[in-house]
């Protein structure tokens, strides 16, 4: 096969190196709590803490996980929902020395709830009182009522932290997984903060900039949105029930595109920057909002610590890329015997450099799976296979072209569905395109919104690919179903497409 020339492989995978300003993240936000202790650091439902605040009522939290035997390296359980508590949690377990684990305990099941706790080895829960019946708790462990913890006068007080290195483990998030089973992955303070320290990943936060956290707590995204804010002295505005109200009021916003595409560019005047990944973005919605602000379209597994590639599109750009490497990384484009793919040839995403976590918790067979030594950079370094489908333009950007996960054979052929669904997308008036597998026999898609003309968009596809790469069933909605960390809830559309599939055939065998 023809492989890419080692200049260009090298020219355009390799990021630009840049030394960090700090290399733990809590350094960085107790930095800005010290010079901007008046400042305002957090909003939520109407009342507002300052960056001194949080640093005292994290302080005390701190003090109190170290009288309950919480020691740097361990993992404390944070299961809540937004709110100043979740906000103080994270940042007295990081002052510790620990490494937080995250869950919505509003949306986690308890079974779930119980499974975190022993892959991660959880001793102390930090919870509120909403939610402290829901733990199941064995001899040995206990939770902490942090909203009480919150509510109390509590005196200035000092102490003595620990030490931490950037290869201390700063959280540790659990995914799906392939299996269906979660996955903890564990995420170094070097991994995070050579996303959110440096540009473009720190997206202009700036005191002074409010930043919106409107992603579950345990979506890797909504660590880019809190720790990104208060480590730049930024206001953390966190929403309520209504995104869109919170959304009015911010400078910053972090998504993915199937919260974006809920959004009214009109009541969003505030918004200057705009950073999406987690799923493909259609690029009618790229173009809706990059007419009004700096847009960025981002990509990126848990495992290289939320996005590992990152660059600002602009409307009239000929590709809707997901970027180029972000500082100090490395994005190798390689074939099935893990050889770089010629420039414009597709192959699979591997990530290498500061990005690339410390594996899965617990599950050595896996991380040795997904985790190689990195033959480009060597040493001691790791790259990660991100599973995702890529291209280089020849000018450096990456074309993504879906998942590994996402190719399905259908009548014995093979067919991408993110291909189909961007197929769809350039139909007359659709914003957003869904394709599912639905049996061996048959693709269903799913367009937004209710308006769009879905026999046009059936025959945009049958004009542009192959026949068998033709949904037998294209569904208009009015919006697509979003799941609880705000992607497309593909369950829910399997779930609606099958009855409606099934009618269409008995109607054909009726007239047959």
């Amino acid at each position: 096969m023809q492989h890419s020339p080692l200049n260009a492989f090298r020219r355009f995978g390799w990021g630009v190196q840049q030394d960090l300003s700090y290399t733990c993240v809590h350094d960085a936000i107790e930095a800005q709590c010290l010079q901007r202790a008046e400042a305002p650091a957090m909003e939520y439902m109407g009342t507002t803490w300052s960056y001194g605040r949080l640093n005292l009522y994290a302080t005390h939290l701190a003090i109190q996980l170290r009288t309950q035997g919480i020691r740097p390296g361990d993992r404390v359980g944070i299961f809540m929902q937004r709110g100043f508590a979740m906000v103080v949690s994270i940042l007295a377990v990081l002052k510790l020395g620990a490494a937080y684990v995250p869950q919505d305990a509003g949306v986690a099941p308890a079974p779930m709830l119980r499974q975190v706790m022993d892959s991660a080895s959880i001793r102390v829960v930090l919870t509120t009182n909403a939610f402290a019946g829901k733990l199941n708790l064995a001899a040995g462990e206990m939770a902490v009522d942090v909203d009480a913890h919150c509510e109390a006068t509590l005196p200035e007080v000092s102490w003595t932290k620990p030490q931490v290195s950037d290869s201390d483990l700063c959280y540790v998030l659990y995914t799906s997984g392939t299996t269906g089973q979660p996955n903890g992955v564990m995420v170094t303070h070097r991994n995070v903060c050579n996303i959110i320290h440096t540009a473009p990943g720190n997206l202009g936060m700036a005191p002074g900039q409010r930043v919106g956290q409107i992603l579950n707590i345990g979506f890797d995204m909504a660590a880019w949105e809190i720790l990104g804010c208060l480590s730049h002295g930024a206001t953390l505005v966190m929403r309520g029930k209504d995104i869109l109200e919170t959304v009015s009021r911010v400078n910053v916003l972090i998504a993915t595109p199937s919260i974006l595409a809920r959004l009214d560019p009109q009541a969003c005047p505030e918004l200057q920057t705009i950073a999406l990944a987690g799923e493909p973005c259609p690029r009618p919605l790229a173009e809706l909002w990059a007419h009004r602000c700096a847009f960025y379209n981002g990509c990126g597994p848990t495992e290289v610590t939320i996005v590992n590639t990152l660059a600002r599109f602009h409307a009239a750009d000929a590709v809707l890329s997901i970027g180029t490497p972000t500082p100090n990384n490395t994005v190798y484009v390689l074939d099935e015997e893990q050889q770089p793919c010629a420039i414009g040839e597709i192959g699979e995403m591997w990530a290498g450099g500061d990005c690339v976590s410390a594996g899965y918790i617990g599950n050595p067979a896996l991380t040795a799976e997904r985790y190689r030594p990195d033959p480009f950079l060597g040493g001691y370094r790791n790259m990660f296979r991100t599973r995702d489908l890529v291209r280089w333009t020849p000018e450096g950007q990456l074309e993504h072209f879906g998942r590994v996960d996402d190719q399905v054979k259908v009548r014995g052929f093979r067919v991408e569905l993110d291909a189909v669904s961007t197929i769809l997308e350039r139909s007359p008036g659709c914003q957003r395109a869904v394709t599912l597998k639905a049996n061996d026999q048959d693709l269903v898609a799913f367009v937004t919104p209710a308006s769009v003309d879905t026999t046009a968009a059936q025959s945009q596809v049958r004009q542009a690919l192959q026949y068998y790469c033709v949904p037998s069933l294209v569904l208009a909605l009015d919006e697509l179903p979003i799941t609880a960390r705000g992607k497309v809830d593909k369950q829910a559309l399997q779930a609606l497409a099958l009855p409606h599939l099934a009618a269409q055939k008995a109607r054909a065998g009726a007239l047959a």
